[in-house]
């Protein structure tokens, strides 16, 4: 009897186990991604339902890009008290300085030390994942902001090359238009054209005196700004009239199409060109740092952190360790067009373009993007679009770099 009651236990304990393995209950996932970037996600979801097949996945996407409609809802959602299990957020700022200060979200140090982490991502990496003694959230890639993306047979066919800088943009600009193109520079609704200004300015200020911006060491009314905001708008004289009207992927099918010479777009246009429109990198599509920029990596990664208060803490736990993980990384990472936050990532699995951004983040200079959350508070970010109408109603760069200037004092910017 007594061997009875030890083999039904060990049976049950068992049982346990491999409930345990397989995991239970619901876990709700948070992102933008949707579309052309949805299946580099739903590669994720399917490994996820591999390893724990008793939970159910929940995809609570909100469409929009960059994020914008989602950080709308998850605004509310968080104040309401209905955080989702887990949601995608931009490492750095956009989550430490809106979330993370407001002691809504649990800190990640011990998973990191758990899982060999801090020893697979960057240092600088974990920089900007950190504050206060705590990591925040888990990077599941790096993608870089500052690209030129075009068609190198219509560049060819025009007899231009890719310009290295904006003064070079500005007169192959007029070459273009000369030949009858009548927008050179292809571009998208409100954010991208947020997205091209950090570019022309990073072009035109470089890497130390972007920087400087975010610490305070450089006002946003210093001379070296009204240039930024300057050459900004002849930059904008190139592009085309119904800008507002477009998604990003329109204004990339407009390089593709040869009606347009150039896009200013983060990698994620890779693995659009790529997965959606089926071209070769390197002779569908070709690439250059974006004007100014040769040798500066401007980067963002989207992460996942872990809300307080969660009801499927545990599920989100082990979503967190794949993401984390090497073969997490290596099996979305190809698909969205971006590369593996860690550093022993297989570049083999890889695209040409993949493989060349993988050897610019290991030797470039690294600098963080302000639309994509990594250098400046939501408290700035969710502003600097008024910025952006006071310039583009009066092209005035005074008053644009007053108003940025004002903001980034309310904000404490540098304090």
């Amino acid at each position: 009897m007594r061997s009875l009651k030890r083999w039904l236990a060990i049976a049950a304990l068992g049982l346990g186990l491999t409930s345990l393995a397989q995991g239970s209950g619901k876990l709700e996932i948070f992102s933008w991604w949707a579309g052309d970037e949805g299946p580099a996600l739903q590669a994720l979801i399917d490994l996820y339902k591999k390893r724990y097949p008793g939970v159910e996945v929940i995809n609570a996407t909100v469409t929009g890009g960059s994020g914008v409609n989602a950080r709308a809802v998850l605004k509310t959602r968080m104040l309401g008290g209905d955080p989702p299990d887990s949601f995608q957020v931009h490492a750095g700022q956009e989550l430490i300085g809106t979330w993370v200060v407001a002691d809504r979200m649990e800190d990640l140090s011990s998973l990191f030390r758990q899982e060999g982490w801090t020893t697979k991502f960057p240092k600088g990496l974990l920089d900007l994942l950190s504050y206060k003694g705590g990591i925040w959230s888990v990077p599941v890639n790096i993608h870089r902001s500052n690209v030129m993306w075009y068609n190198p047979a219509k560049l060819k066919e025009w007899g231009v090359t890719p310009p290295k800088t904006w003064a070079e943009f500005l007169a192959t600009c007029q070459t273009l238009k000369g030949k009858g193109l009548e927008a050179p520079l292809a571009l998208g609704e409100n954010w991208t054209q947020q997205h091209l200004w950090e570019s022309v300015a990073l072009g035109i200020l470089g890497a130390d005196d972007w920087a400087r911006l975010w610490r305070g060491q450089l006002k946003f009314n210093d001379p070296k700004m009204l240039n930024v905001w300057n050459t900004f708008g002849k930059v904008l004289d190139c592009a085309n009239k119904d800008a507002a009207g477009l998604s990003w992927q329109q204004a990339i099918d407009r390089v593709i199409e040869g009606t347009s010479a150039f896009n200013i777009m983060g990698d994620w246009a890779a693995g659009y060109m790529t997965t959606t429109k089926k071209l070769e990198p390197g002779t569908g599509f070709g690439w250059a740092p974006s004007p100014g920029t040769s040798g500066v990596f401007m980067m963002l990664s989207d992460s996942f952190g872990l809300p307080k208060g969660v009801k499927n803490r545990t599920n989100v736990i082990n979503w967190l360790k794949l993401l984390g993980s090497k073969e997490g990384q290596d099996t979305f990472n190809p698909l969205k067009g971006s590369i593996a936050a860690r550093t022993d990532s297989d570049p083999s699995k890889y695209s040409i373009y993949s493989q060349a951004a993988m050897k610019d983040w290991k030797s470039n200079k690294i600098v963080g993007s302000l639309v994509h959350g990594a250098v400046a508070p939501e408290s700035f970010m969710s502003q600097f679009g008024t910025v952006m109408e006071i310039y583009l109603n009066g092209k005035n760069a005074q008053a644009a770099a007053n108003a940025a200037q004002a903001i980034a004092t309310q904000v404490g910017i540098g304090r």
